[in-house]
């Protein structure tokens, strides 16, 4: 315990925080702030038509591959994770989470353009792909060990400790609402989890796709009503959350540091940007053009951060006697906050909703880490065997320690983000590339279509197996 502590501490306060941020700011200016002037585009590339798939091939959509990062995201971080920010680090954290959001909407672009560029196909999946941080690294900079370092990584980081996190945080809210044990609630979500994982990306996909959405608009909803309900504090809200993050009194405490460390990393567990998972659903989409994955995963960043974060950051906040009082912690928190603003149901609408957010996770999380593992090597019987440990570290992180679990996630998170922002900033020219071709050709009136060979990217074979096709034709 001591030594991920102190790896964790060292890492986050040297490294990561300023490397996410630094780095975002650079791809910020280099972009031209395209998280910002691009945000209508973001909304029209999610629900555009997929083009035209070869006979046999079943592509994943954008919409699909934008719900296999969002139920990544949208999870435990936008729940318990938030309500841990605000207890450990006051409700300052709230404010560096939305920093990390909107600096991290840039570096997003970048990852998920560069995922699209190195994308591979998946031979035993017609009209699927595969790619994210090992493959780029590998493609983009000829270090294949330095891939399989990170596939390593994402493959126990997402699939085996990031799934423990969700579990524990479903089971610790089916406890609280229902009363039910947590080797139960532990079994049952095996039994769910198995059922999809040995479906593949199709049948995550679709999961995917119904659940993202459902969950998203009804918590949301709620939120909504406990905001207009209580419109009258909300610059009181917004007023705590500024002045924790930057108040004299908090500078004299200590509280600054507590409120941008856990800000962060409260907020790059949630939305992910620059930590290297969300690349891994962006290429397994069927577009035209790289960089409108690049779009569609900054607004799966905003939608994670900037609306749901900040929903369940208002309910525990407007709710002074229970947020004052110091008796919960995590999920808890969530329930006893919202049970004083609608009553006592809320408690089961929330394990209910941190069942379907968590439990989404899960999925997309266990995705992550088999397309690594393909990677690395593509054989069944290491497929299946993951598999089985996916399921059993879904049954012990239902029956674990809370502390340990998310320490032990922040410690191979951090590891994950040092090694992707390496990969993103040696191969930032790249994406600039991508995204100047991309805007000369919307000048033109054109749908933008994507040619490596003109722009002088190499390793690129998923596009030029497009591109020989169409000339073959």
């Amino acid at each position: 315990m001591f030594i991920v502590d102190f790896l964790n501490n060292f890492l986050w306060t040297y490294v990561v925080i300023i490397g996410l941020l630094g780095l975002g700011l650079y791809f910020t200016v280099r972009t031209g702030f395209i998280q910002f002037r691009y945000l209508k585009e973001m909304v029209r590339v999610v629900f555009e038509k997929t083009p035209s798939p070869n006979p046999g091939e079943k592509p994943i959509s954008a919409f699909k591959s934008f719900c296999i990062g969002s139920a990544t995201r949208i999870g435990t971080g936008n729940l318990a994770g938030v309500a841990v920010a605000v207890t450990l680090g006051g409700p300052g954290a709230v404010f560096w989470m939305w920093v990390v959001a909107l600096v991290g909407g840039a570096t997003s672009f970048i990852e998920s353009t560069l995922a699209q560029v190195y994308k591979i196909r998946d031979k035993e999946k017609p009209g699927t792909y595969r790619g994210g941080p090992a493959y780029y690294i590998t493609k983009g900079l000829n270090k294949r060990w330095l891939g399989i370092i990170f596939a390593v990584l994402i493959a126990v980081t997402f699939g085996l400790i990031f799934n423990s996190v969700q579990s524990n945080t479903i089971a610790s809210a089916f406890e609280s609402a229902f009363g039910l044990n947590t080797y139960m609630a532990g079994a049952f979500m095996v039994v769910l989890t198995g059922a999809i994982i040995f479906g593949g990306v199709h049948r995550i996909a679709n999961f995917s796709a119904v659940v993202v959405p459902i969950m998203a608009v009804l918590y949301i909803a709620v939120a909504l009503f406990v905001f207009f309900t209580n419109l009258n504090m909300v610059p009181a809200v917004l007023s705590l959350i500024v002045s924790s993050a930057f108040g004299l009194e908090q500078a004299l405490g200590g509280g600054i540091g507590a409120a941008i460390m856990y800000g962060v990393r409260r907020g790059l567990f949630s939305n992910e940007a620059g930590m290297g998972s969300a690349p891994n659903a962006a290429a397994t989409s069927h577009i035209s053009h790289p960089a409108k994955q690049g779009f569609i995963q900054t607004l799966g960043v905003y939608l994670d951060t900037l609306v749901v974060c900040t929903a369940t950051a208002f309910l525990i906040l407007v709710s002074t006697d229970v947020y004052n009082s110091g008796q919960y912690e995590g999920i808890n928190l969530l329930q006893a906050s919202l049970s004083s603003q609608v009553g006592e149901w809320a408690s089961i609408f929330v394990a209910v909703a941190i069942f379907l957010f968590a439990f989404s996770s899960i999925i997309g999380s266990y995705y992550y880490g088999e397309t690594n593992l393909q990677f690395i090597k593509n054989d069944k019987v290491m497929l299946n065997v993951y598999r089985v440990a996916t399921m059993s570290f879904v049954m012990l992180g239902a029956v674990a320690g809370l502390g340990f679990v998310w320490e032990l996630a922040d410690l191979f998170m951090a590891l994950m983000t040092v090694i992707n922002l390496v990969g993103i900033m040696l191969l930032g020219g790249v994406a600039f590339k991508v995204l100047k071709d991309y805007e000369a050709q919307r000048k033109q009136g054109l749908d933008p279509t994507f040619d490596p060979e003109k722009l002088g990217i190499k390793n690129t074979e998923s596009w030029d197996q497009e591109i020989n096709k169409k000339v073959a034709n």
